[in-house]
């Protein structure tokens, strides 16, 4: 059957497990409007689709997960549309969690940027022992703005999330399962198989059970409201500034960037 997507495919097994993976390995798997496009129809599709009791998200090849964002779509960004890209970046991710199918991300390779804030959108991670996680959207001039903001702090305290996100720096696999923000490291070999067997063993308990779980633990953080909104107005305002203008075109031109705070 041909697949009714550009840059994402979707192959579900017997056992009702379908593998979502985002495929543009020439690209390192970046987000783009037409991956978003995608991925948004997909979810809408996986979620009323029966035959379908849980899902895998991926990347293909063996380097990337999601390397970040298009930084070419980035870089034209102004005030307002920056706020629109944040806000539907947001909502996207948060029909992932939202849904009431189990969702494991299996991480097999760079989830960065964007790569990372739709990694932790997923209800479970498990790496590959080549995964390297980061939010280096600072090195730009901007913030994270697809929820990556209120999900990283959820997930690893308020003061691993300052570290991570103030310094941009990525951190390997080992260390993303001891902070938290993974639950699983596993060889690239098995990786796959590794993250099926888990969402297998959700797949065998009582899956209304499983659905009313999700959503009682995604009921804690049942009024972020205002954390997300300030992310992607904050998103949005940085889109406007001349180092958003310098990190962008310092990174597409391959050189370090100089920012002078206005």
């Amino acid at each position: 059957m041909t697949q009714p997507y550009q840059t994402i495919t979707i192959e579900t097994d017997k056992k009702g497990i379908a593998v979502l993976t985002i495929n543009r390995p020439d690209k390192l798997n970046t987000l783009n409007n037409d991956v978003m496009n995608d991925l948004e129809g997909a979810l809408m599709k996986l979620r009323h689709d029966d035959d379908v009791k849980g899902i895998v998200v991926t990347g293909s090849g063996d380097k990337a997960f999601v390397a970040g964002a298009d930084i070419k779509e980035l870089a034209g960004l102004n005030n307002f549309t920056g706020t629109v890209l944040s806000e539907r970046g947001q909502q996207i991710f948060a029909r992932i969690e939202q849904l009431t199918k189990p969702v494991v991300a299996y991480v097999n390779g760079f989830a960065l940027g964007g790569g990372c804030e739709l990694a932790m959108a997923c209800h479970l991670r498990v790496a590959s022992e080549n995964a390297r996680f980061g939010l280096p959207e600072v090195t730009l001039g901007l913030i994270p703005g697809y929820g990556g903001t209120q999900r990283l702090t959820q997930l690893v305290g308020k003061g691993r999330a300052m570290e991570l996100i103030l310094t941009g720096l990525p951190v390997k696999a080992d260390r993303a399962l001891s902070i938290g923000l993974v639950n699983m490291v596993v060889s690239q070999e098995e990786g796959l198989t590794k993250t099926k067997e888990l969402l297998e063993t959700i797949m065998q308990r009582g899956p209304v059970a499983v659905a009313k779980a999700i959503e009682a633990v995604n009921a804690v953080f049942d009024k972020p409201g205002k954390g997300y909104l300030a992310e992607a107005e904050a998103f949005g305002a940085l889109c406007g500034t001349k180092d958003f203008k310098e990190g962008t075109h310092a990174f597409l031109e391959k050189r370090s960037p100089s920012f002078n705070g206005n």
